[in-house]
Parts: C-alpha cells; sequence; structure tokens
C-alpha cells in the first residue's frame, strides 16, 4: 500500500503538465480533467492519477489532471474554459447551467449530506451558539461544506465569522487546532477523515440528501470522444484491474471499497437546482 501510494504521489509534480506520454497518440487532443479538491492537493492527486491513467489507457484518448490549489481555483479554470471533462458539483446554478456541460456519469456512493460539525468533546451542542464565532468552510465554490450548511445558518439568522480553508482537510485541521470553534463539512469526507486520522466530530445540523459529484463533459469535445472516456470510467469496474485500481484509491482517501463510476444524467441532479432556487438571496 505504501510503495502504491508512492508511486501515485509522484504523479503530483506533473499533473498540470501531462501525466501519461503516448507517442502513438501524438496526434490525438489532449483534454483538461479537473475534480474538484476534496481533499489537499496530494491526497487529491493519489485519488485521481491512477483513475486518469486506467482511463487513458482504455480510451485511447489522452486526460491530464489539472487541479488548483483549492476548490475555487480548479472551478476558475473551469469558467474559464480551460478545461474539458470534470468531477464537480459546481455547475448546477441556473446561470451555470447555460455553460453547455452534460453528466454523463458518477460514484455510486449514499446520498452526501451538507454538515456543520464540531469535535466529539466540544461544548458546543447546538448551532445557536456558533453566533459570532469563527467557523471553518472549504471555500466559496463548495456545495456541501460552504453553500448548504451556510444558507442553513442564514436561514436561521445565526450569523457567523466566515473562514476560508481551502479544501476540507484544511478546514479540519483549522478545526482540531482549535482555531476556529466549527466546521461545515461533507459527510462523505467526515467519515473519510475519521476512517484516516482518528479523529471523531459531533454533527450540530445534517441537510437533505444530494447525490454525489458528476462527471461532466464539456459540449466542445466530440462526442465520439466523450464517448469513449464515458465508457471507460463507467466499464472500469467491470475489469480486475480497474476494480482493483478504484479499490485502492479508494481505500486511500476514506472511501468505501466499491465507489465504482456508475452512468447518470442531469435529472439525477435536481436536488441541487431545488437548493438553488431555494437558497438565500444573501448566500454569496
Amino acid at each position: 500500500m505504501k510503495n502504491w501510494l508512492l508511486a501515485t504521489l509522484a504523479g503530483v509534480l506533473t499533473f498540470s503538465t501531462g501525466l501519461f506520454p503516448f507517442a502513438s497518440h501524438a496526434q490525438q487532443p489532449v483534454y483538461n480533467f479537473s475534480p474538484v479538491n476534496q481533499y489537499d492537493i496530494n491526497l487529491t492527486a493519489a485519488y485521481w492519477n491512477p483513475i486518469i491513467a486506467y482511463v487513458t489507457e482504455k480510451s485511447g484518448i489522452k486526460l491530464n489532471l489539472k487541479i488548483g490549489r483549492t476548490s475555487a481555483d480548479t472551478t476558475s479554470y473551469v469558467l474559464a474554459k480551460e478545461v474539458e471533462f470534470v468531477f464537480t458539483n459546481h455547475l448546477f446554478s441556473p446561470e451555470r447551467e447555460q455553460l453547455g456541460w452534460k453528466v454523463f456519469g458518477r460514484r455510486n456512493t449514499p446520498p452526501i449530506h451538507g454538515q456543520i460539525v464540531v469535535p466529539e468533546n466540544s461544548p458546543i451542542t447546538d448551532i445557536a451558539q456558533l453566533k459570532g464565532q469563527e467557523v471553518a468552510f472549504a471555500g466559496p465554490e463548495a456545495f456541501y461544506i460552504y453553500k448548504v450548511p451556510y444558507a442553513h445558518l442564514l436561514s436561521k439568522s445565526i450569523d457567523v465569522k466566515v473562514v476560508f480553508a481551502g479544501n476540507q482537510n484544511a478546514a479540519f485541521a483549522q478545526l482540531f487546532s482549535g482555531k476556529v470553534v466549527a466546521s461545515g463539512g461533507n459527510s462523505q469526507l467526515v467519515e473519510g477523515y475519521t476512517q484516516r486520522e482518528g479523529k471523531k466530530f459531533r454533527v450540530l445540523w445534517s441537510s437533505e440528501g444530494f447525490t454525489d459529484l458528476a462527471l461532466m463533459v464539456s459540449g466542445k469535445v466530440p462526442e465520439a470522444d466523450a464517448r469513449k472516456v464515458a465508457t471507460a470510467f463507467i466499464d472500469m469496474s467491470k475489469d480486475p484491474k480497474g476494480r482493483e485500481i478504484l479499490h485502492q484509491a479508494s481505500k486511500a482517501v476514506g472511501l468505501p471499497s466499491d465507489a465504482y463510476f456508475i452512468p447518470a444524467t442531469s435529472a439525477d441532479y435536481a436536488s441541487y437546482k431545488r437548493f438553488f432556487q431555494n437558497a438565500p438571496v444573501n448566500l454569496h
């Protein structure tokens, strides 16, 4: 396991310049793939590098991992049209639905809840106690970790001091170091952090469930290329090599071992659209 992680982490240094040079595909286009930073950069790359290597090999379409320092930075690449494939939930607001992205897949994980969490031994037992306190969130683009819990706080007129940490791991680091009293959370990542780090949480509030992030393709990608990439993702669990890659990648970040990719459509993300329709007008 250690050797596998070291091998995948070695790709971190090259994720923005092209990971897999295939001479036979020299004339083929290279497409950037940007997954939302759910973890720090190293762990995000450790999860996605082997998956992208597999999809590149199976599809014959070269994908390049392109991630920024924070989830907001990564989404800025998407909005600047520097990316062709994404794993995200940042594109379901009314204005961004007009950008032409198409959902083709997702992970077969349970619904995810936006949460507000504190350490298990915290004296805080109710979100009303957070008024005027510093609360960490991943960043302004983060759906589960910022928009959903912060919208709930606004709806309850609980004014907190927002601290943007950059990603979920960084928010939890501030929480357990005592720099903030609470954190926004993604239930999937809360559980994964507990498994990896042994830290326990008290959940003060949890939202309705939302479908896990979407695999999406830009409208500028030729249909044939989009289909090949989609097929490689979706069929990954049917191949022993693909299943093992997914198993090891999931284990590294604390996901269920059978967190593989399945087909999806825009209809699977209706709950996101309802959220934006009902979100407080002062949610920024």
